[in-house]
């Protein structure tokens, strides 16, 4: 018999939350009702949701996805987020591939590890994983005097219509998943 639960594989056979079979429940009823994205849904799951609290009283879904699949996920990204959006009203929905971070090799070692796995290229492809279909055309890190910095991300001026409502959404989880503060905003433009 085909349930929700086939929606969600998670890591070691572990089971999912109530939370996350919620979303795998979601994910099962648009596949079932909406004709525009069955197809594509069909061979689609996922591996973990998590809510996360962002900033204005606002609550953000984010929904690890397996990295094989990203492509196809991303084949039908807008109106996926579009429904679930829906589905979880007031509830920002946010799609991450599920990346793998390495430690650095012992000292002496013959191992290299991927540049993929390296925390900075895992934080950066969650960056662009979490802003799609936006692109990100520049960054610019702020240090103040204290120690600190912020890191200002400017998104494609083309997108703005769609993302403009999310970027407290898109900073907050950015800085739950990384501990890295974001602040995103669009390139001036001078006429």
């Amino acid at each position: 018999m085909y349930t929700a639960l086939q929606k969600i594989h998670k890591d070691k056979n572990a089971d999912p939350t109530e939370f996350e079979e919620n979303v795998a429940q979601a994910l099962f009823d648009l596949e079932n009702s909406n004709q525009e994205i069955k197809g594509d849904l069909k061979d689609l799951y996922i591996n973990s949701a998590l809510q996360i609290d962002v900033p204005g009283s606002k609550k953000a879904v984010v929904i690890h996805v397996p990295y094989r699949l990203r492509k196809s996920f991303r084949k039908i990204h807008p109106r996926l987020v579009r429904e679930l959006e829906k589905k979880f009203s007031g509830k920002e929905v946010v799609l991450i591939a599920t990346r793998r971070m390495l430690h650095p090799p012992k000292k002496g070692s013959s191992v290299q590890r991927p540049r993929s796995r390296t925390l900075t290229a895992v934080h950066e492809a969650m960056l662009e994983d979490i802003v799609y279909p936006a692109e990100i055309v520049g960054k610019r890190v702020r240090y103040r005097h204290d120690g600190s910095k912020i890191m200002k991300v400017f998104l494609d001026p083309k997108a703005k219509n769609d993302t403009e409502n999310k970027l407290e959404a898109f900073s907050g989880v950015y800085r739950k998943l990384s501990g890295r503060d974001v602040v995103f905003d669009y390139p001036v433009t001078e006429p």
